[in-house]
């Protein structure tokens, strides 16, 4: 008789273990308080959509590093780029040239972000910075002073970056005053709308053109509207359709450039390289990271060559702006996306989405279940439809403990945010593993 092959257990110590306990432990004593840390989870190593602990029990990773890991953990051919890359050097600063730096911007330039036009880069190290650069350049280039961002927006933590950050007031806490100049509007929510009508992404814009441009914002001071295409740490928000076309006639009317943070749709997660394309619309400036790097640390901003080329010699900088290792990590990730992550993201993404909305038709407290590809959130709610924010905690916590690693987002939604490589497989498992964590939290 042929055995049956069997899966190994996911869990083998009681969690945290011992090592984790200790390194944790160690850590207290020398580390930062402020990172926002959730479940136990000290990680040993990792492959594909698996991470080990350091106890030996292996985990169903759908945080991918924030959005970051979009090829999986430690993936061979962008391991094998890396380890050539440093073979030759690590570093070369960004007073000289070397090549992998000119191929990355050539590549992204070929993927045409902003359609037609060509386009130049900035590179740098992380989403904040790019960020950071996307304001200075569209200060430089408009000679205007304001910006208009979104509540629910999450751009980073640096000065400039947070003056638009609005997802969780914890995040402004204890910094005011940031970046002057920046003013607030909602994002279009069609589950729980701010503005009346059925059209939420209208109405937005129905405010920003007739109350806030007549009332509070003079439009010839913005320089820039800077907006997720879908937004991230404020829930994984999908916008209406016609919303991001809306946001680019204002901006055409007015002379606003219009920048698209998509720092987390990005690269691949939502089936399409970038998540604006599913609408069709081109932005002028376009901030890239996480994903891009496949866990090295990379950040871009991405302009119309006609806006960034107006920077004159000097006009901004850095040091590690275009690392050989980040450059060989970034073309490799982009290869493999093209080559078909992508279309997986959009397949598989397609199939979670139909799993969790079949697990809504069992438990209530699914309020929505909506995302593009492999970024999707699930909402929580209690029986009157509001925000069960310990709920959601609770969930992800017990999905911890059977072998799944989650994070939230906004008020009460699980994000599901895992690598590109997962197949339909790695899904079933997670629906097993999230409806016993469910259970068992709502027991809680």
């Amino acid at each position: 008789m042929t055995a049956i092959a069997t899966k190994p257990p996911r869990i083998i110590t009681e969690l945290p273990g011992p090592k984790a306990k200790a390194i944790m432990a160690r850590d207290a004593e020398v580390v930062s308080p402020s990172y926002p840390r959730g479940v136990p989870f000290v990680m040993d190593h990792g492959k594909g959509a698996d991470a080990w602990d350091v106890d030996g029990n292996r985990f169903l990773d759908f945080c991918g590093g924030i959005a970051v890991c979009n090829t999986g953990h430690a993936h061979p051919t962008v391991v094998q780029a890396i380890k050539d890359a440093a073979d030759k050097f690590l570093h070369i600063s960004s007073d000289f040239w070397h090549e992998k730096w000119v191929l990355l911007a050539e590549k992204i330039n070929a993927l045409k972000p902003m359609g037609d036009e060509p386009v130049m880069t900035f590179m740098c190290q992380s989403g904040a910075e790019s960020v950071e650069g996307a304001l200075k350049l569209a200060r430089y280039v408009t000679g205007r002073t304001r910006f208009i961002g979104f509540l629910g927006g999450f751009h980073g933590r640096t000065m400039g970056a947070l003056a638009f950050t609005a997802s969780k007031y914890t995040q402004q806490s204890g910094f005011f005053p940031t970046m002057p100049g920046v003013t607030h509007v909602p994002y279009p929510n069609s589950y729980r709308p701010l503005f009346a009508g059925a059209d939420q992404g209208k109405a937005v814009l129905d405010y920003i053109e007739n109350h806030l441009f007549q009332n509070n914002v003079p439009p010839k001071d913005v320089a820039a509207i800077l907006v997720e295409p879908i937004q991230g740490e404020g829930g994984y928000i999908v916008p209406p359709d016609g919303f991001l076309a809306g946001l680019r006639a204002l901006c055409d009317k007015h002379g606003i450039l219009l920048i698209f943070d998509e720092v987390q749709a990005g690269i691949g997660r939502t089936g399409k390289m970038f998540a604006s394309q599913h609408w069709g619309v081109v932005p002028d400036i376009m901030t890239l990271a996480k994903g891009l790097g496949s866990g090295i640390p990379v950040g871009m901003v991405v302009a119309k060559k006609s806006v960034m080329s107006q920077w004159k010699k000097g006009a901004h900088g850095n040091t590690y702006g275009g690392n050989p290792i980040a450059a060989a990590s970034a073309l490799a990730t982009l290869h493999l996306i093209e080559q078909g992550l992508a279309d997986n993201a959009a397949t598989v993404g397609a199939y979670f989405m139909e799993r969790l909305r079949e697990l809504q038709t069992r438990h209530a407290c699914i309020g929505e279940v909506r995302g593009k590809g492999l970024m999707i959130g699930c909402e929580f709610v209690k029986p009157d439809g509001t925000a069960a924010a310990k709920l959601c905690d609770d969930i992800i916590v017990r999905a911890y403990h059977h072998g799944m690693l989650l994070l939230p987002c906004g008020l009460s939604t699980v994000r599901f945010m895992p690598p590109l490589v997962i197949t339909t497989d790695d899904v079933d498992e997670a629906i097993e593993m999230l409806e016993a964590a469910i259970i068992e939290a709502e027991q809680m």
